[in-house]
């Protein structure tokens, strides 16, 4: 094993260093001592490169068959968390010396990049990305340069979107959310959906993000389709707010998948219709009706219910009534399956934080703009999602004796 060396500083060296130390802004204020010390050494680094390359050191005779020597110095501005570094970086007569501690064209310091797209990532605009750098590190940033930063991860977009997925996902949630955006000159609501996949290991997984144009079926046919092209051969269960289209779309492409509609967006639709005064009466009803053990014992509920309350709340009874072939999978499952199936949850705490991030901003200038900052964000959410789902092993191991003949081979 190799062990790295450590460099020794002496206190003596230090006690130099800091003789005239009276406040902080000495040592990281704009002159201070931290900045004046990072453009010494960067320097004396990229003269020791240069030594290394020519095989010779400064006034030393030419060592190289080629007569390569020094040839003066240029000048480059490094901006960081110290702020703007000029750094002057050594030349060669023959132009072939490749700096690597800065290489040629950097102009920011490592990292730099990564702290403006995290702001980014965070919902900040170009505007108040300025003003943070400015405030935090005296840096100014141009609204091109943060542009250029965070343009530069449309490609990393484009891939993920069309990444090779697992074979089979036990579940997959589906919703949307909708935000503004620019578009033809004028502003329009545009709906951004999302699949959460619950893969084999019980772990959560962003499947895609899409911004439709257009909704319906026909939209949907073509998500599911690139779901299916991307390798997704199976889906056991879908998991849906009652979009439009979808159980249609899903059921063309994956035809033995169940499509299951969120008990618990349909008790909250039902909710808005009753008095502050009497709600956790209905819902206690309702919750008669999805607590039950078989279908048909859930229909005598349903049937209770429409008794006692279908005169005084109509729509509430016929939306259940409407929605029951889409309810009524749910019951064809053991507790295990219907605790992880019961609620979209998983994906709405997803949709809850890009609602955080877009809240600030009056809209977003392309479609572009937007897939940029909710990419970004999924990647930060997605970073805590450490742990398998609560109580997957037992729902697993139901699915393992429901769906035996669909589960892969290991």
């Amino acid at each position: 094993m190799t062990v790295e060396k450590k460099h020794e500083v002496s206190p003596e060296l230090l006690d130099s260093l800091l003789a005239n130390y009276r406040k902080p802004e000495d040592l990281i204020g704009e002159h201070g001592l931290l900045k004046q010390l990072t453009k010494l050494l960067v320097e004396r680094a990229l003269d020791a490169e240069m030594t290394e390359h020519l095989g010779h050191g400064k006034h030393q005779p030419v060592a190289n068959a080629d007569g390569n020597a020094r040839n003066g110095k240029s000048k480059k501005t490094l901006k960081g968390d110290f702020g703007a570094l000029p750094i002057e970086i050594p030349r060669d007569r023959q132009g072939s010396f490749e700096p690597q501690l800065i290489p040629k064209h950097q102009t920011r310091w490592s990292g730099f990049d990564d702290k403006i797209l995290s702001l980014y990532a965070r919902g900040m605009t170009v505007r108040e990305i300025q003003g943070h750098l400015q405030e935090m590190y005296g840096t100014e940033v141009s609204p091109t340069l943060i542009s250029s930063v965070t343009d530069a991860v449309i490609e990393e977009v484009k891939a993920w979107q069309g990444r090779p997925l697992d074979a089979v996902y036990p579940i997959v949630y589906l919703d949307c959310i909708h935000v503004k955006v620019r578009d033809a000159g004028a502003v329009r609501v545009k709906a951004v959906y999302l699949a959460l996949g619950i893969n084999l290991a019980g772990e959560k997984e962003v499947l895609g993000l899409w911004i439709a144009q257009t909704e319906g079926a026909k939209f949907w046919l073509q998500v599911i389709t690139e779901l299916k092209n991307r390798g997704v051969q199976d889906i056991f269960i879908a998991c849906v707010d009652g979009l439009k289209g979808f159980p249609e779309a899903i059921e063309a492409v994956y035809p033995r998948a169940a499509v299951q509609l969120c008990i618990v967006h349909l008790v909250r639709h039902s909710l808005n219709y009753v008095s502050w005064k009497l709600r956790e009466q209905v819902a206690a009803d309702l919750k008669k009706i999805y607590s039950c053990a078989t279908v048909d014992e859930a229909e005598r509920y349903l049937t209770a219910f429409e008794q006692k309350w279908g005169e005084a709340y109509p729509p509430i009874s016929q939306s259940w009534r409407r929605s029951w072939a889409r309810i009524t999978p749910f019951f064809d499952y053991p507790p295990e399956i219907r605790k992880v199936i019961y609620t979209t949850n998983a994906i709405e705490s997803v949709n809850m934080s890009l609602r955080k991030i877009t809240k600030n901003r009056g809209s977003f200038p392309s479609d572009e703009a937007l897939l940029k900052l909710f990419y970004l964000a999924l990647r930060n959410i997605s970073q805590r999602w450490t742990m398998p789902i609560r109580d997957w092993k037992a729902a697993l191991t139901r699915f393992t004796i429901q769906f035996e003949d669909r589960m892969p081979t290991r």
